[in-house]
């Protein structure tokens, strides 16, 4: 039995559902046999892979997360690819300026930013962790990253000058935390997963604010689920920002796409 095999059928008897896969990063990122042996056991303990690894494959780039930071999914690159479609509506004579709110590892604003050719970045959350790491993502990129809670963290200088907000907000109802698995719940901070009693109390805070922080023309890209959707689109409208519904079978993927209507 090679090294590999072994490995896989000790992550596959943990519960991992993609163990050979798995496996084959923990063997590439170890740099010596002890730290390989560590690895493996962290994942068989159920520490996420991208808190063992320090990095999360995210729209075909490597993104630094680190322990306590929430992972970027797989269906949120559906997020970026809606933003990166709406970003070639905007004016081209100036960069784009794109805001990352409850940015976590700041994945999501990095990823967009690769696609554009012109922009201004900045990414805000409340986490110290996440803000560590999301600088890791974001500052190579030109970017800048800023603490504290939502709107509260941004430059005044940036009011009625963003033309993409990116809020992937926590949007899990709090008594349904518990039904999630225990690399999300046990590891990743509560804080980016609890959207409240009924999952959508940030998104409320993130669409009453959004229309004084929107350039005219500009657009709010809000992550939600597809049980949620018609009410996250109907928060967008009662904020003054007419809403629709885009998503993905495929990905399970579900954004909401509200606008500040030009006067």
């Amino acid at each position: 039995m090679t090294r590999g095999t072994e490995i896989a059928t000790a992550l596959r008897a943990a519960g991992c559902v993609f163990a050979e896969a798995e496996a084959q990063v923990l063997i590439d990122s170890a740099t010596h046999p002890d730290e390989l042996n560590r690895m493996v056991a962290q994942r068989v303990q159920g520490l996420p892979l991208e808190h063992i690894v320090g990095w999360a494959d995210f729209c075909g780039k490597r993104m630094a997360v680190g322990p306590g930071v929430f992972v970027p999914r797989r269906r949120t690159e559906f997020l970026v690819r809606q933003a990166a479609m709406i970003a070639t509506l905007l004016p081209t004579e100036r960069p784009a300026v794109i805001v990352d709110l409850c940015c976590g590892s700041g994945a999501i604003g990095a990823a967009l930013s690769d696609q554009l050719a012109s922009y201004r970045l900045h990414a805000t959350d409340i986490e110290a962790a996440a803000v560590a790491c999301a600088r890791r993502n974001v500052e190579p990129r030109g970017g800048r990253v800023h603490q504290g809670d939502l709107y509260d963290a941004l430059p005044l200088e940036l009011r009625g000058r963003v033309d993409v907000l990116l809020a992937n907000a926590p949007y899990v109802p709090t008594e349904s935390i518990g039904m999630m698995p225990p690399e999300a719940r046990l590891h990743e901070p509560k804080v980016a997963l609890d959207g409240g009693t009924d999952g959508l109390a940030v998104q409320r805070r993130v669409a009453l604010g959004a229309a004084q922080w929107l350039a005219p023309g500009g657009f709010l890209i809000v992550e939600t689920s597809g049980q949620q959707a018609l009410a996250t689109a109907g928060i967008l409208d009662e904020a003054g920002l007419p809403a629709h519904v885009v998503s993905d079978e495929g990905l399970d993927a579900t954004v909401v796409v509200g606008s500040r209507v030009r006067e």
